[in-house]
């Protein structure tokens, strides 16, 4: 993990590119834990407990894979992050209980006719609904991405038919954005207001790993944000390369993501 605001900020210093652009997955880390922990995992349990039918959504085929979840994340957690508390509600629904002790939100998808996400708690949503999500393929659950049927519904799809257990991959996503709240559950994406002063540069780091016995995958999210203003003072290309990546993305991408006008208030603050 780098140093700085936040650990990652995956700009392509060549510019906008649709990819998976996956990694290897290591054991250690498929849940990061740092000292906004106590304060993460307190709100999200604050929503588990006022919200739960806008964070929680689950179907009885997701039940098993998540119960599996909840024993292996319990054992990641035992060998390598033992100062947490593991102490889980034997009542609630496994991944709910699993929820309440990482940063990450947890996603778990299971294959009938194709794949479909079975049973989520997404406390951190990134501007969507998680109740409209359920029960629905990845196809449908990423149709209103500009590109992904042409680009990524194909190699996605195939990723998660040769997952085995043998290997876990991770991958960053990132936007810009004005409000530096992690639960984002309103779908409507515009530019941001204001200027770079006032946005912030949101980072997704997402996991996904097979899980055995059931035969699902758990998909996790975990979010970083950091103001624009304070990374363009911590990394030298920031403003660059953000300009850049924005500049080369497709219109559609730029009208989906929010960043209409991105560019040209930039470069207006910039002169």
């Amino acid at each position: 993990m780098d140093s700085g605001p936040i650990p990652y900020v995956p700009l392509n210093p060549s510019g906008f590119k649709m990819a998976m652009g996956l990694r290897p997955l290591e054991e250690k880390d498929w849940f990061q834990v740092d000292d906004r922990w106590a304060e993460q995992v307190g709100k999200k349990r604050e929503l588990l407990e006022i919200a739960p039918e806008v964070v929680v959504a689950t179907r009885p085929q997701g039940d098993a894979a998540s119960a599996e979840v909840l024993g292996l994340l319990l054992e990641n957690l035992n060998t390598f992050h033992p100062e947490i508390d593991r102490t889980i509600d034997e009542r609630e629904h496994p991944l709910v209980a699993a929820s309440r002790l990482v940063q990450e939100d947890l996603c778990v998808l299971v294959k009938s006719d194709t794949w479909r996400l079975e049973a989520a708690s997404v406390c951190c949503p990134s501007r969507w609904f998680l109740p409209s999500k359920i029960g629905r393929t990845m196809d449908e659950i990423h149709g209103p991405v500009p590109g992904y049927e042409q680009q990524l519904a194909s190699p996605t799809n195939a990723l998660f038919d040769r997952l085995n257990g043998e290997k876990s991959y991770w991958r960053l996503n990132w936007t810009l954005i004005d409000n530096p709240e992690l639960h984002q559950s309103k779908s409507i994406r515009k530019a941001p207001s204001g200027h770079l002063s006032d946005w912030f540069f949101r980072v997704e780091r997402q996991t996904l790993r097979f899980i055995p016995d059931s035969r699902g995958i758990l998909f996790t999210i975990r979010n970083y944000v950091a103001p624009a203003s304070e990374l363009a003072r911590e990394y030298e290309n920031f403003t660059d390369d953000l300009l850049r990546s924005i500049e080369s993305a497709p219109s559609a991408m730029r009208e989906y993501k929010g960043w209409a006008g991105v560019v040209e208030k930039i470069r207006a603050e910039l002169d």
